[in-house]
């Protein structure tokens, strides 16, 4: 890390918190999140070993996400001034979805890379403003309340 920067801390929400109150742009049924946290130092490698795995396995996590009613995921990776390396994960998800099953193979890989490389914990950033055209802003609703294709 770089001394001469002072360290970013990491400030995770409690673990019952149900989320920032969200925009009018984000219809109802429909969850946003922007979630941040910290890679453990010198567990870089871990990381990119685990973001390996999930592109790799591609098509199970895939298979995972209509019980998660997961619209869309993103995962970023960012190196702060201070030197520390940060994931940013995005997510539009159904609020009535589920988080990750580790009865489900892909879903404990994912769930044992998280701790080993991350803290513990999301800070949540609070969403603003989305913009959707209505035709998929439709599809999304559909897939969000059923976790299946729209007919």
């Amino acid at each position: 890390m770089d001394n001469t920067v002072p360290n970013i801390p990491f400030r995770p929400a409690a673990r019952d918190f149900e989320g920032h109150s969200k925009p009018l742009s984000v219809p109802k049924g429909l969850r946003l999140e922007l979630s941040r946290a910290k890679i453990i130092e010198g567990k870089e490698e871990t990381f990119e070993e685990w973001m390996s795995v999930l592109n790799d396995r591609y098509d199970e996590c895939l298979a995972s996400i209509p019980a998660q009613r997961a619209v869309f995921e993103a995962t970023f990776r960012h190196e702060e001034a201070d030197g520390s390396a940060w994931m940013y994960h995005l997510s539009l998800m159904g609020t009535d979805g589920v988080g990750l099953n580790e009865e489900h193979a892909i879903d404990a890989t994912h769930a044992s890379y998280a701790r080993q490389a991350k803290e513990p914990g999301w800070e949540e950033l609070t969403p603003k403003f989305m913009l959707t055209p209505d035709h998929i802003r439709s599809a999304m609703l559909s897939w969000a309340n059923s976790g299946e294709e729209p007919r």
